[in-house]
């Protein structure tokens, strides 16, 4: 049991050793990338936001448009088999 215990805590320590490892790098690049900005930083979030409404607006308002015609179109085939139904029960009913 010992051994395996062994090899569970040795393996657990080279994950926490590579995720240590991993966000050490991400925070030297960030502190590179910000040293070597070419612009301010106001101007850099400026720009970011800018960015981000240009690459998540279109998509987003497309998304929306295109869920609002299908629940209409939901709604239109909820609306014809209720109709085919109230027109089948009329027939049965005679």
């Amino acid at each position: 049991m010992s051994d395996e215990l062994r090899e569970y805590t040795e393996s657990t320590e080279a994950e926490s050793n590579g995720l240590a490892w991993f966000v050490t790098g991400a925070l030297i690049g960030v502190g590179i990338a910000m040293l070597y900005a070419p612009k301010s930083g106001a101007d850099t979030r400026q720009y970011l936001a800018d960015k981000r409404k240009e690459t998540l607006d279109g998509p987003a308002r497309n998304f929306v448009e295109s869920s609002k015609e299908m629940f209409e179109r939901g709604r239109q085939l909820v609306d014809d088999a209720a109709d085919l139904f109230e027109r089948g029960r009329k027939l049965v009913k005679g």
